[in-house]
């Protein structure tokens, strides 16, 4: 059975998880941050024609004051972040399946061009378009301690997932150089595979930034 580590914070970690463990993997979760909110001031809904959300943590962690938006068209990156905005009362909200760009094209190409985008401290760059967008910052990603077990867990032949940039900069620091070269990176994006640094046995990123593409990169590791 191959080994496969999640980086990942919850809750999207325990999604992984078990899509990973019906697959057949070994799984250990070793998340490196926790999302924690962040003080805001909303802005006026009026000075707005859309909503953007590029993480389900904005949904969970903006608290009451998001409510106010629930008269903008919605957009989500990811079904995870479109769940997460439903179950905030949020009725018709569009779920794009690419990055942050591919969903700014889509809101343009509905005519609305003043878009507020909440959001963590750190984003993904995007490439907006004719979007004016107002980001606003509602959680932060939070470092956890680091511990012996990551190291422990990362047997030769493990598969590391890692899900954003910052993960990459965290797993590099987690893992020595000399420790690399019989363990595996997939990676959500170009970005955070090129975060991870070298020497590792291989290093591979999906063409979609996908959840579930990301998980059939390992299963062909391990073929």
């Amino acid at each position: 059975m191959k080994r496969l580590i999640i980086l990942r914070p919850e809750p999207g970690a325990g999604r992984t998880a078990y899509k990973a463990a019906q697959l057949g993997f070994d799984v250990r979760l070793h998340p490196l941050f926790v999302p924690q909110p962040v003080d805001w001031t909303p802005p006026p809904p009026d000075d707005f024609d859309a909503l953007l959300l590029t993480s389900a943590n904005a949904a969970r962690l903006a608290g009451p004051a998001l409510a106010q938006y629930r008269a903008l068209p919605a957009f989500a990156v990811g079904q995870a972040t479109a769940a997460a905005l439903r179950d905030q009362g949020f009725v018709a909200v569009i779920a794009g399946a690419g990055d942050g760009s591919t969903i700014a094209a889509a809101i343009a190409a509905q005519g609305h061009r003043t878009v507020l985008h909440l959001a963590g401290t750190t984003v993904a760059p995007m490439d907006a378009g004719p979007l004016h967008i107002a980001r606003i910052a509602v959680y932060t990603m939070a470092s956890l301690p680091p511990g012996p077990a990551l190291q422990r867990d990362a047997t030769p032949g493990t598969v590391l997932l890692v899900h954003s940039a910052n993960a990459g900069v965290r797993l590099a620091q987690h893992i020595p150089a000399h420790a690399r070269a019989a363990l595996h990176i997939v990676a959500i994006s170009p970005a955070a595979m090129a975060a991870c640094g070298d020497g590792w046995a291989s290093r591979h990123a999906p063409a979609r930034p996908d959840d579930d593409d990301m998980l059939a990169l390992a299963l062909r590791l391990c073929e």
